[in-house]
Formats: C-alpha cells, sequence, structure tokens
C-alpha cells in the first residue's frame, strides 16, 4: 500500500506548525505501507492544488490530510467536511474567503472514507489520547480535506483519505495559559498508530465514537 500523508506549513502568528513537524519524524514504512510525505500551504485553493500534484506523481491509494488544531487536547480524526470556507483570519497570502463553496458543484458534505474509529482505538492502544471529531472547522484543514474527498468522490483519485487534526506542541503554548499541548514525538507516534489502523482494517470498527456536542 501507499500512502500519502501531508503536513500544513505554519499560519496565523505560529512560527512552526506540528503537523507538518510530525510527519516529518514519521518512517518511510510503517507495517506493508509505503509513506509518502508532502508539506503544502496554508492557503485555500493552492492547498488543493499542491495536494492534487502529489496525488498525481505518487498514486496514491489512500491519502491523510494533517493540520493543527491549537486548543484540541487530544489527535482528533476527522468524520466530515463541509462545502462552505468561512475563515476567521487570513491565509498566508491575505486570502478571507467568508460563506463560499469550496466547490460549487459539489456535494453539502463528505464524508471520510478511513477506518476512523479503528484509527482512534490504535492510538488509544499506545497510550496516546484520541477522538473522532464531527467538526473540521472551516478554515484551510477543512478546504483541503472537503477538496480530497470531492476529487475521490468524482474522480477516483485515491481509494481512501482523510483528516487527522493535532494539538499544539509544547514551545506554543509558553504564552497561552491553560492551553493544551503534546509533545512531537507523541503526535508522530499517534499518526503512525492511526496508519496501522488503517492497514488493518479494511471495513471501520463497531464501536461508539459519538459525542454529546
Amino acid at each position: 500500500m501507499k500512502l500519502l500523508i501531508t503536513g500544513f506549513d505554519p499560519f496565523g502568528n505560529e512560527s512552526i506548525n506540528p503537523a507538518w513537524e510530525a510527519v516529518k519524524l514519521l518512517p518511510s514504512q510503517i507495517e506493508e505501507v509505503e509513506i509518502i510525505k508532502l508539506q503544502v500551504p496554508t492557503i485555500f485553493k493552492e492547498s488543493i492544488d499542491v495536494l492534487l500534484e502529489g496525488i498525481k506523481k505518487h498514486k496514491p491509494e489512500v491519502v491523510i490530510c494533517v493540520g493543527q488544531a491549537g486548543g484540541r487536547y487530544d489527535i482528533s480524526i476527522e468524520r466530515v467536511a463541509i462545502n462552505l470556507d468561512d475563515a476567521r483570519i487570513k491565509d498566508n497570502k491575505g486570502n478571507q474567503p467568508i460563506d463560499e463553496p469550496v466547490y460549487s458543484d459539489g456535494e453539502n458534505a463528505y464524508f471520510t472514507t478511513l477506518p476512523i474509529k479503528a484509527m482512534v482505538e490504535e492510538i488509544k492502544k499506545v497510550n496516546i489520547p484520541a477522538s473522532i471529531s464531527n467538526t473540521a472547522g472551516t478554515f484551510v484543514c477543512n478546504h483541503i480535506m472537503y477538496g480530497l474527498l470531492y476529487h475521490i468522490n468524482k474522480f477516483s483519485s485515491a481509494k481512501k483519505g482523510g483528516f487527522i487534526h493535532v494539538p499544539f506542541i509544547p514551545e506554543q503554548v509558553l504564552d497561552k495559559k491553560n492551553t493544551p499541548y503534546m509533545d512531537l514525538k507523541s503526535i508522530a507516534k499517534g499518526l503512525e498508530a492511526s496508519i496501522k489502523g488503517i492497514y488493518e482494517n479494511n471495513e471501520d470498527l463497531k464501536v461508539t465514537g459519538g459525542t454529546e456536542f
């Protein structure tokens, strides 16, 4: 199996993005999975363009996009992407779309095709907090997840795809009192476990993964 995994460059006021830093730490092989790493820009539209170029070049069977979710305490496997760009802040080129569709001919939402519950369980097995998230936000993270799933659904660009959010790392919260974080090696270990969950589960587990809010 060939798997393409992406991570964003830093955005906002941050000088580092734990998503890309953790992706870089992954080995080139996990189980029988060849790992291909790609950095994508935190820019609307361009992020999808770079992703599609990577897919065209490497022809992966599975694609995972990884992004930063500052304020979350665990590794969050996203369930759904919505067809909406509504940027609270500007991206790295100054774009700030408000209430715009990602693709005008796309569905209102697309669900991930990854075995997300199995992935969460594998991460927990290595003693790292993980959960399913039902919102990828409305910034570039949701944008690229939606773009990925749009192309999988319409053009069979890959067999499976989805998105993982990771917390801040310690150096990012020095001036952010009471903000959750996770060390970089644990994030990378969690990503590695999630990939194992994909490799070992063609179908997802029938376990609870819902939330009350």
